[in-house]
């Protein structure tokens, strides 16, 4: 149980005193002090006002390490939460998202622990809260599959940068790599494929779980032979292609 050490980390991230906290929620400062040393608990009336104040679930502020959690105000009474994992020295991992892991991810990804039991690694490079994922499929060409992208927390979906590539997590599509284009009515995400192959479809703001923005991507194969590999598959497109007009003409011809 985290209660004590929630209730100090919160505050202070609030940049409240204990006064000011105590009065937000409605108790003696001394009382809050007890909480925060873990000397008393909270009844379950006043830990409803306490969880309230900060904008968090009762179950977060019991059963959740805060600490290693990055929660940011949304500009409104809520607040959302984003799972992290840190080191020894406090520093920010990233975390990396399998493509075998990602049906996992869509049921857990606010959960600390889980979290904190994926594959990890840091860039000192790059800052800001990042994650890792493999990408699946050949929707985002030259992005090949097995490559692993690496993305930056998105807060507010009003961030996103038209034409941009973010990875997109939704309880329709699940984990996915697109470019991303706003609506007029800022309702939905056009969510685009870089492979003309795979149409763009639209996804209701509302339906979108997560969203990370591309920083940097790790590839597994020499650029060339990624740059010749395209080439034949374009190649053999246009062959199709050319094929398929022909035989459109030759039965025009023939009728």
């Amino acid at each position: 149980m985290y209660l004590a050490e929630n209730l100090r980390f919160i505050r202070q991230e609030k940049n409240y005193s204990q006064a000011e906290a105590a009065e937000k929620i409605g108790i003696p400062r001394t009382t809050l002090g007890d909480y925060e040393r873990g000397h008393t608990e909270p009844n379950i009336e006043t830990l409803s006002k306490i969880a309230r104040v900060y904008g968090l679930k009762i179950e977060s502020l019991i059963s959740q390490r805060l600490k290693n959690v990055a929660w940011e105000d949304q500009r409104s009474d809520q607040f959302k939460i984003l799972a992290i994992s840190v080191d020894a020295q406090e520093k920010n991992n990233i975390e990396l998202v399998r493509t075998k892991a990602a049906a996992g991810y869509m049921d857990s990804f606010q959960d600390p622990e889980y979290i904190s039991e994926l594959p990890r690694f840091q860039l000192p490079s790059l800052q800001g809260h990042l994650r890792a994922f493999e990408i699946e499929g050949d929707s985002m060409l030259p992005m090949e599959p097995g490559n692993i992208v690496i993305c930056k927390y998105v807060e507010r979906l009003d961030e996103v940068k038209n034409n941009n590539c973010y990875i997109v997590v939704s309880q329709r599509e699940g984990v996915v790599y697109k470019r991303l284009q706003k609506t007029p009515n800022n309702q939905e995400m056009l969510c685009i494929s870089d492979n003309q192959l795979y149409p763009s479809f639209q996804l209701p703001m509302e339906e979108i779980k997560e969203l990370w923005e591309y920083q940097a991507h790790i590839s597994f194969r020499e650029p060339s032979l990624i740059h010749q590999s395209l080439m034949d598959e374009r190649m053999t497109d246009i062959q199709r292609k050319v094929n398929e007009l022909h035989r459109h003409y030759i039965g025009k011809t023939s009728s």
